[in-house]
């Protein structure tokens, strides 16, 4: 009421010099623009009331006999009647326009709220994550006190309003706001809102059915490239020491087989007894690995006993060509793990880096780092391309060339990082081509 007030002063101020120049009846027209910007700005009654104070502020201070409310001539009575209509009008129309601005500014946010609510429901992955962001983004652009998006039929008590949200005679949900919110918010949800929110819930109920089919499709054709490369893998790493042993078998029958000889057959079929033994094995742990029932049993083991365990199974400690050189650090502590694990982990990164060694001696070094022992084990092989770094530890993958000699059953990489990460440590490889490669043990120290 006061911008009223002090826009009807301004404008009566104003007519006094324009008087000098036009006829004192004409100037009414100066107080139109103060009703305008009242009835936009504030709406249609405190523009009318402006009229009236500005129609009585103009007989008091121009119209004769001035100080007075009252008029001398008809011609005066006529202008101010006139100014009076003319306002009156200017006030609606301007109160239709504020409306109309109104309503255009809810519809845009509204369209935002749209819009912002359909990248949250159908681009998330998680439909059941995605709706309290958008019920908290519906309540702020709103301004209600709170919102809430149930995908169940929940009914409304004394603290908040429940709005079915249906599709055809399905319910997809509830929207919940608070008991609080004003007629015109309900007005407004109940006529725009739960219609757009109905569409883009149910579809991204569709999306997200949709989604799990792909999904359940991509697993199962994964399970049938997994399923299909095991049996090749397996039948192709079962065949060569079946028949190693089968054709020994056979030789070793024969009478005419010298000692040395039938020695020699002897030691085939112990040598691929044991291959087709370590293949089992492994196939077994990687199956428990895959099933989550790789359990370790922890207990306090010595770092360098493990090592040294480990050698000795690969049989590496004859001092050879194919040896293997040692650097343990004095007083390594003792760490928490499965013995029987980490020493399966540590067999199949040895021969894996004795195979692509290359004849020369393999590095194993040992040092506590802060609190964490790390194992290193160094070859001087061809090393591994940097696009392959991660793929050497996927299960049935092998970075050998068909008919290479250095050829596994693409398990035991595999193997090793899921034993190692089961006893809550990590396994990770550095190479460069030509430059041999870095399997790196990662233990945590623990406190005895």
């Amino acid at each position: 009421m006061a911008a009223a007030l002090i826009a009807v002063a301004l404008c009566t101020l104003i007519v006094y010099p324009l008087a000098h120049v036009a006829p004192v009846v004409s100037l009414g027209v100066v107080y139109l623009p103060a009703v305008l910007v009242v009835s936009v700005a504030w709406g249609a009654w405190l523009g009318v009331a402006t009229a009236v104070v500005s129609a009585a502020a103009f007989n008091f201070f121009h119209l004769p006999p001035l100080g007075r409310f009252t008029l001398q001539s008809s011609e005066n009575w006529v202008a101010l009647a006139a100014f009076l209509v003319v306002a009156a009008l200017a006030s609606s129309v301007a109160e239709v326009t504020r409306a109309r601005s109104r309503d255009a500014d809810e519809r845009r946010r509204e369209a935002d709220l749209a819009a912002e609510m359909a990248r949250l429901l159908l681009r998330g992955n998680s439909l059941a994550e995605a709706l309290p962001t958008a019920a908290a983004r519906l309540a702020h652009t709103l301004e209600l006190s709170s919102a809430a998006i149930e995908m169940e039929a929940v009914e409304g008590d004394e603290r908040r309003v429940a709005f079915p949200l249906r599709e055809g005679s399905r319910r997809l949900g509830t929207l919940l706001v608070g008991a609080g919110t004003s007629e015109a918010n309900l007005r407004r949800l109940q006529e725009r809102v739960v219609p757009a929110l109905e569409a883009l819930l149910s579809a991204a109920l569709e999306r997200e059915e949709l989604l799990g089919g792909v999904v359940e499709t991509a697993a199962l054709r994964r399970a049938d490239t997994v399923k299909t490369a095991l049996l090749r893998s397996v039948s192709h790493d079962l065949r060569s020491p079946l028949t190693a042993i089968s054709a020994a078998g056979e030789a070793v029958g024969s009478p005419t087989l010298s000692p040395e000889e039938r020695a020699e057959m002897a030691a085939v079929i112990q040598e691929e007894t044991k291959r087709l033994a370590r293949l089992v094995d492994n196939l077994l742990d990687l199956s428990r690995l895959q099933a989550g029932a790789a359990e370790p049993r922890r207990e306090w083991t010595s770092i360098d006993e493990l090592i040294r365990a480990a050698i000795a199974d690969v049989g590496g400690g004859g001092g050879g060509p194919e040896s293997f050189t040692l650097s343990i650090d004095r007083d390594m502590p003792l760490v928490s793990i499965d013995p029987v694990q980490m020493e399966r982990a540590l067999v199949n990164v040895l021969e894996n880096a004795r195979r692509h060694s290359g004849g020369y001696p393999v590095s194993v070094r040992a040092r506590v780092v802060r609190s964490v022992v790390i194992v290193r084990v160094v070859d001087r092989g061809p090393g591994i391309p940097p696009a392959q770094l991660e793929r050497v530890f996927e299960p049935f993958y092998r970075t050998g060339t068909p008919g290479s000699e250095h050829r596994g059953s693409g398990l035991g990489l595999a193997i090793a990082r899921g034993f190692t990460e089961a006893n809550a440590g990590s396994l990770h490889v550095e190479s460069l081509p030509g430059q041999g490669a870095t399997f790196v043990f990662e233990l945590p120290i623990e406190e005895r």
